[in-house]
C-alpha cells in the first residue's frame, strides 16, 4: 500500500469539479465530477488520488485519516473579482441608492469609486491591512481558499503601489491564497477630471513600468501571475484609452483582465477578447456578437450577480445564453465598497441560481474550476484532483446542491488549505 499523509473518506459525496483538459464549457458545466461515498489522499499538501472510500482505503494507508461522516466534500471555492484593499465604507450611499440614485450619479458627484479613494489615500499601511485581513477572514470563512485582489482605490503611483504592499502582507500572513492585480484605471482621478489623457499617460508612462518592477521583486514573481485591469465604461475609460493601456501593460508581461458592458456596451468585450484577456468581467451589456466572440475564444467571462443584487435591480447578466453559446463562465463576489459589500462564494451561487438560471453544478463549476482558469491558476486550485493543491471544504450537507438552494446560512464546516485543517 502507498503511503500518504492523510486520507479524508466518507464523503456522502465526493465533488471534485475535475477537468483534466482544462476550463469547462457548454453541458460540461453540469458535470461535478461527484463520487459516490468518495475519499480522496493526499501527501505533502496535494492530492495524490480520489475515488470511492473502498478504493482509495484498499490503495493507501495514511498517518491521518479524517472521516467526512456523509457529508459533501468539495475544492474551495476561488473568486477571481475582488476590490477587498480600501479604507473607509460607503453606507451613506448605501442609503442613497435605496433613495433612488444609481451608480453613475454618484459617481458623477464625487461618490463611488472616489470617495473609497480619499480614504484610502489617507489611510496607512498597517491599517490597510488590519481592515483587509478582517474581510480575508470573512471569504475564508464562507469556503474561498483564493482569491484575487485588485489596486484601484489609489489612482495615484504613490497609493497604488502602497496598495500592492498591503496584497503582499497579505499573502504573506492569511491562509488565503491571492493573486495581484493592477487596476490603476479603475477610475479618472478628480485632480485631473478636466483632462484625463493625462492620466492614461501616467499610467502608460510610469505607473505600469513601476508596477511591474514590483511584481519582479516581488514574492509573487513566478508564482502567480499579475494582471493589469481596465474600467472600460461611460465615465471611466473608453475602448481608445483601454486599448492603450493595455497594450502597454501586455508589452510589458502583464496577462489581462477588463470590466466591460457593466452599464453600456462601449465594445471593451471585444477590443479585450481580441487583445487574448484571460478574463472580461461583468457583461451585463455583451452583445450578441460579442457572446460569439467569446464563445470562439479561450477568454472567460466572469458574472457578479451580487452587484445586480446590491443594486435592487432585476437586471442580470445573461449567463444562461453565455453557457448556452459556449462560453467558459465564472463567478465572482466582486466584494467591493460600493457596488457588491459580500465576502460569500456561497451568497454569489443562490442569487446567480435563482436570476441568471445557472443549474447548482454550473454555479459550482462557475466558482471553481473555471474561477481558477480566470486568475491563472487553473493548473493548482480548482478542482480535486491528482497534483492539485489539496484546498477542500467538508460542507454540512449531504448534497452539494444546498450550497445554491439554501441561503443565508453558513454550510462550511471544516476548511482544508494544503491539506492542513485551518479550523472547524
Amino acid at each position: 500500500m502507498q503511503k500518504v499523509d492523510l486520507i479524508v473518506r466518507n464523503a456522502a459525496q465526493m465533488v471534485t469539479c475535475a477537468s483534466p483538459s482544462g476550463v469547462k464549457r457548454g453541458r460540461d458545466m453540469q458535470d461535478v465530477g461527484l463520487i459516490v461515498n468518495g475519499a480522496v489522499s493526499i501527501h505533502e499538501g496535494k492530492v495524490v488520488a480520489t475515488g470511492s472510500t473502498d478504493e482509495i482505503l484498499r490503495q493507501f494507508e495514511a498517518g491521518e485519516v479524517i472521516d467526512a461522516e456523509g457529508r459533501v466534500v468539495c475544492p474551495a471555492f476561488v473568486d477571481p473579482h475582488t476590490h477587498i484593499v480600501f479604507a473607509g465604507d460607503r453606507l451613506n450611499e448605501f442609503e442613497s441608492k435605496i433613495k433612488g440614485a444609481d451608480y453613475l450619479e454618484i459617481l458623477a458627484s464625487g461618490g463611488g469609486i472616489i470617495s473609497t479613494v480619499r480614504d484610502t489615500r489617507a489611510a496607512s499601511i498597517e491599517e490597510l491591512v488590519a481592515a483587509s485581513r478582517e474581510r480575508l477572514d470573512k471569504m475564508l470563512a464562507c469556503g474561498t481558499g483564493t482569491v484575487e485582489i485588485k489596486t484601484g482605490y489609489g489612482l495615484d503611483t504613490e497609493t497604488e503601489l502602497k496598495m500592492l504592499e498591503v496584497i503582499a502582507a497579505l499573502d504573506k500572513t492569511h491562509p488565503v491564497d491571492i493573486v495581484p492585480t493592477f487596476l490603476a484605471a479603475h477610475a479618472i482621478p478628480p485632480e485631473v477630471k478636466d483632462n484625463p489623457q493625462k492620466y492614461v499617460n501616467l499610467i502608460c508612462d510610469t505607473m505600469l513600468s513601476t508596477a511591474w518592477k514590483w511584481f519582479v521583486a516581488s514574492s509573487f514573481h513566478g508564482r502567480t501571475p499579475f494582471f493589469c485591469d481596465v474600467f472600460c465604461e461611460k465615465g471611466a475609460f473608453t475602448p481608445a484609452q483601454s486599448k492603450h493601456i493595455l497594450e502597454t501593460a501586455k508589452s510589458m508581461g502583464f496577462q489581462l483582465k477588463a470590466h466591460v458592458d457593466e452599464f453600456t456596451n462601449l465594445g471593451g468585450s471585444r477590443l479585450a477578447i481580441e487583445m487574448g484577456a484571460t478574463s472580461i468581467d461583468h457583461l451585463d451589456a455583451i452583445s450578441d456578437e460579442e457572446i460569439k466572440l467569446l464563445a470562439a475564444s479561450k477568454t472567460i467571462g466572469v458574472v457578479t450577480p451580487t452587484v445586480n443584487f446590491n443594486f435592487g435591480s432585476t437586471h442580470f447578466a445573461d449567463a444562461r445564453k453565455l453557457i448556452d453559446a459556449g462560453c467558459v463562465v465564472a463567478l465572482s463576489t466582486d466584494y467591493n465598497p460600493g457596488s457588491a459589500p459580500c465576502p460569500s462564494q456561497p451568497m454569489a451561487m443562490a442569487i446567480a441560481s435563482r436570476y441568471q438560471r445557472l443549474l447548482p453544478s454550473e454555479v459550482l463549476n462557475a466558482a471553481t474550476i473555471n474561477a481558477a482558469h480566470a486568475v491563472g491558476l487553473g493548473r493548482a486550485v480548482g478542482s480535486v484532483e491528482a497534483g492539485k493543491r489539496a484546498d477542500l471544504l467538508i460542507l454540512e450537507t449531504e448534497d452539494y446542491r444546498a450550497i445554491a438552494y439554501e441561503f443565508g446560512s453558513l454550510q462550511v464546516g471544516r476548511i482544508m488549505k494544503n491539506g492542513s485543517l485551518l479550523f472547524n
